[in-house]
């Protein structure tokens, strides 16, 4: 490498392959020869590379001019480099989508790295003798993952490779690699959601719809509370876990077995699930729920206010919250009054006023009704979007109001008189019970500017009422 090289700015430069990124390093020389960050993650999150998370340094090593490797497309990401020599690379996009089969090619000496994403071909062949190519991945090799390759005489690549490919080194697996038309394009990373048989999965199937690389699980496919669970599927493969299953039923959580299952669901299964995300560098997003304040805010709950459970069933909840907040990809979706394609307070309201029943109802508890379909898509959103990680509220908007007034507000949409439905107090609706009652917090209202900022809004409670019941 000449002289004339050393001292370069870090600077990134863009490709017409997406998330395909050349970086200039800047190398320190003298007479006794030279010194360069091969890769400082530091430094280079900051001008905007992902933060891939290598698990494994391998080196190729080529005696002579002209040796040729590639196309091959793993299923993980590269940061490649050359550590001594100088190569002619080429990359060829082999990810499904419209830039399938794009193609961008550059020299490399040890001056320049670049970052190759999951599903883009690569490929090299050595201008120099005793070149020593090497790559960074996120992964270890594996015999069940999923690999695509592309001859390296492509005519629809038409790669112009500096020395012709019938006077250089190749391998016969390269040989015989197939042409564009007969590559299987490597498809998205998985997305796993978990509780799919739920309210709130149900939703998220409507929204994500039956993609081959999206995930339904249930209780009965998948044990999120098994100390086998990391071994369950081959994890790198996956980008999202949307974890929509939870232990609900706060009244029965206060009994010995309900507390028993409701730490199973809330905490040891987020636990699993916390610690293969951070292990695989999986985005976890996770349903958080009113229940770990205890009320008395006399003002809207922001994301940072201090949780204080009531009950056995906010105390599973927040404990699962503060273990999310540990991975580093998160989204802590924090809602409540959730109404779904399911049990929940709506659809019984609807049918006593069909009945001709007068119901009494909670009239001290105020908050807003989320329903699942806003959940389903502000999930989509954040995910879409690369929000930044973190807590978010995600209620519907409006005026916030309590059960008394939606029940009224139910009657009243149904065609019946909403004086039908009386007031009551939660001390007094509960005197009577039968069984342990969990403590309900007062105030459920969230304030939902945080997630206004990130594009995203949810219909008037009001509005959204309407349309489920219609």
């Amino acid at each position: 490498m000449s002289v004339t090289e050393y001292g370069k700015a870090l600077q990134v430069t863009e490709t017409p392959i997406p998330g395909l990124v050349v970086v200039d390093l800047p190398v320190h020389g003298d007479a006794r020869g030279w010194f360069k960050e091969n890769w400082q993650r530091e430094k280079m999150t900051a001008l905007g590379l992902p933060d891939f998370g290598p698990v494994q340094n391998n080196i190729s090593f080529n005696d002579a001019v002209g040796t040729t490797r590639g196309i091959h497309a793993e299923p993980w990401d590269k940061w490649v480099s050359v550590a001594t020599g100088r190569i002619f690379g080429a990359w060829v996009d082999l990810r499904e989508g419209p830039t399938f089969g794009a193609v961008y090619t550059t020299e490399l000496d040890p001056s320049k790295g670049i970052f190759v994403p999951r599903g883009v071909g690569n490929s090299y062949q050595t201008l120099e003798p005793d070149t020593a190519y090497t790559y960074l991945v996120n992964d270890h090799w594996s015999p069940i993952a999923t690999y695509s390759f592309l001859n390296l005489a492509d005519e629809a690549a038409a790669i112009d490779w500096p020395i012709p490919l019938d006077q250089v080194q190749i391998s016969e697996k390269d040989k015989n690699h197939p042409r564009l038309a007969g590559v299987t394009p490597i498809g998205p990373k998985r997305i796993l959601i978990t509780g799919a048989n739920g309210q709130l999965g149900r939703s998220l199937r409507a929204e994500l719809g039956d993609a081959p690389h999206i995930e339904y699980a249930t209780r009965e496919d998948l044990d999120l509370t098994s100390p086998d669970l990391e071994t369950a599927r081959r994890w790198r493969d996956y980008d999202t876990i949307i974890n929509a299953a939870a232990y609900t039923a706060v009244d029965t959580a206060e009994t010995p077995t309900g507390r028993r299952d409701a730490w199973a669901a809330n905490v040891t299964a987020v636990t699993h699930l916390a610690r293969i995300a951070t292990d695989n560098g999986i985005t976890l997003v996770h349903v958080s729920s009113d229940y770990v304040y205890d009320g008395t805010s006399q003002t809207p709950y922001t994301e940072t206010d201090p949780i204080a459970p009531l009950g056995v069933y906010g105390q599973t909840k927040a404990a699962g919250d503060q273990i999310v907040a540990t991975v580093p990809r998160h989204y802590i979706i924090r809602t409540s009054w959730v109404i779904g394609d399911g049990h929940n307070f709506v659809r019984p309201m609807a049918s006593l006023a069909e009945r001709g029943i007068d119901p009494t109802v909670v009239a001290d508890q105020t908050g807003r009704l989320t329903f699942t379909t806003d959940i389903a898509a502000g999930i989509r959103h954040l995910v879409d979007t690369g929000a930044p990680h973190g807590t978010y509220n995600l209620t519907g908007s409006g005026q916030p109001t309590t059960w008394y007034h939606i029940a009224r507000t139910v009657y009243d949409i149904t065609g019946h008189d909403p004086q039908r439905v009386r007031p009551v107090s939660t001390t007094d609706y509960f005197a009577n019970a039968s069984g342990p009652v969990a403590p309900r917090p007062t105030n459920s209202t969230f304030d939902l500017t945080k997630l206004h900022t990130t594009g995203f809004t949810t219909p008037d409670w009001r509005e959204s009422l309407a349309l489920y019941l219609s």
